[in-house]
């Protein structure tokens, strides 16, 4: 933990300071445990660093750090333990398990066929050829198969319903991490997620998705906050924009959570000026009348939806005919087809809308804007020690270290607070011990 607190992160690295490091030298009382030692230690008490996370949070609260008046919930991307060179997509890992399945029965029978006639095949030399190359290509075909199983487990648990598309990739190393764009750059990474309280920037829930993006975290971000806080009912939370989807909507409306999340309405036009803007519509430039189930276009037309249709996305259909003629068909749609504008949303459009108008008065504004000084700045804190990727491997073994990170991230919240005096020392002892 103490590791972790100041940037150190090898297993070599924190051996290393165990020798030559004063402050390590005291906390390991002069026994200087091997690299492996501290690795092995890391990977065998996944449990032990989850306990350390809560009891660090059961901390805060005692020291009245953290009151859960209004948290905040943020992700960011962290490098898996793995390279992108060391992977191989669905496609691949099928046509590579057929070859190689060819290959390998090929040398059983060439090995029975020396086994057979191995004086005159062989003659003076050992004859051990076959079976080494045979080896070799059973220990790849054994690897290429768990992969290819790992891929279709993992994706029937995040899609159950779809079909694996052959361009899936999957990493060698880590079976679990996932490829994740970041600021243009793709590579296998862990999308970690933290509830932050407001009053210290105390991380209060945390977990680790192989999400790449963040529209379906709020319930097990809920479930991560219950169980570090022992149920604690939660004021206030708020949320980017990137958490605005119909499933986390649907979540702190079941819940009941009084949630302030960023919508994706766009700044509309003066009604004078559509015309003549260029500015493509979206979807926040049509009405929703929640009575009717109709969006509303800027023109005055009504989309409706087809009450029969089967698919779990609604879709609201303008009369093609009349958009053909609408002046402002070219903000509208590009579509050749002269076909009438589509929408497309979800059965929770009512939470979206309500959602929406929260969002416009001046108080859901003024909580939401203090997001940006709760969740944002723990990540940077974390990023600035040093942290920017994952030792161990797996989603379990990830998660545990994440866990780490965090407690470490809370450690450091206490001792500032007690070097500020903020707390006293004998308060933080007290407690430690209640927790």
């Amino acid at each position: 933990m103490y590791a972790y607190s100041h940037g150190v992160f090898s297993s070599r690295e924190i051996e290393r300071r165990c020798r030559q490091d004063l402050a390590f030298m005291y906390i390991s009382q002069m026994n200087c445990p091997n690299f492996r030692v501290l690795g092995d230690f890391r990977k065998d008490n996944l449990s032990f660093f989850h306990d350390c996370f809560k009891q660090s949070v059961k901390l805060a609260i005692e020291l009245k750090m953290a009151s859960l008046g209004h948290i905040s919930l943020d992700g960011s991307k962290f490098k898996a333990n793995s390279s992108k060179h060391k992977a191989m997509s669905y496609g691949r890992l099928k046509a590579k398990e057929a070859e190689l399945s060819a290959e390998v029965d090929e040398l059983i029978k060439k090995a029975s066929q020396c086994d057979q006639e191995e004086d005159d095949a062989y003659k003076a030399t050992n004859g051990y050829s076959i079976p080494e190359d045979l080896q070799f290509k059973e220990e790849r075909l054994k690897k290429i198969k768990e992969a290819k199983k790992a891929l279709e487990e993992r994706e029937k648990a995040l899609n159950p319903d779809k079909p694996i598309d052959d361009k899936k990739q999957i990493s060698f190393a880590d079976h679990d991490a996932r490829m994740m764009s970041k600021k243009g750059y793709c590579e296998y990474s862990y999308n970690a997620q933290i509830t932050v309280d407001s009053d210290n920037q105390i991380i209060v829930g945390q977990h680790v998705s192989q999400h790449a993006n963040d529209v379906q975290e709020v319930e097990p971000a809920l479930r991560a906050l219950s169980g570090a806080t022992d149920g604690a009912a939660v004021d206030k939370w708020s949320m980017d924009n990137g958490y605005f989807s119909g499933s986390n909507l649907h979540t702190v409306e079941r819940h009941e959570i009084d949630a302030y999340i960023a919508t994706d309405k766009a700044e509309k036009p003066a009604a004078d000026d559509l015309e003549s803007s260029d500015r493509k519509f979206v979807k926040a430039d049509f009405a929703y009348d929640s009575e009717a189930d109709v969006f509303i276009c800027p023109a005055g037309e009504k989309l409706v939806t087809n009450p029969a249709s089967k698919s779990k996305r609604k879709s609201y259909r303008a009369n093609k005919t009349v958009c053909r003629e609408c002046p402002y068909r070219r903000n509208c749609s590009d579509s050749k087809k002269e076909a009438g504008r589509v929408i497309r949303t979800d059965k929770f459009e009512k939470a979206r809308q309500a959602m929406n108008k929260k969002m416009e008065t001046a108080g859901a504004k003024a909580i939401y804007e203090r997001r940006k000084v709760i969740a944002e700045p723990p990540f940077g804190q974390i990023k600035e020690s040093g942290f920017r990727g994952f030792s161990l491997r797996g989603k379990e073994k990830v998660s545990a270290e994440f866990s780490l990170v965090c407690t470490a991230h809370n450690i450091k919240k206490f001792v500032k607070a007690a070097s500020t005096r903020s707390i006293r020392l004998e308060d933080l002892k007290e407690a430690k011990k209640a927790a």
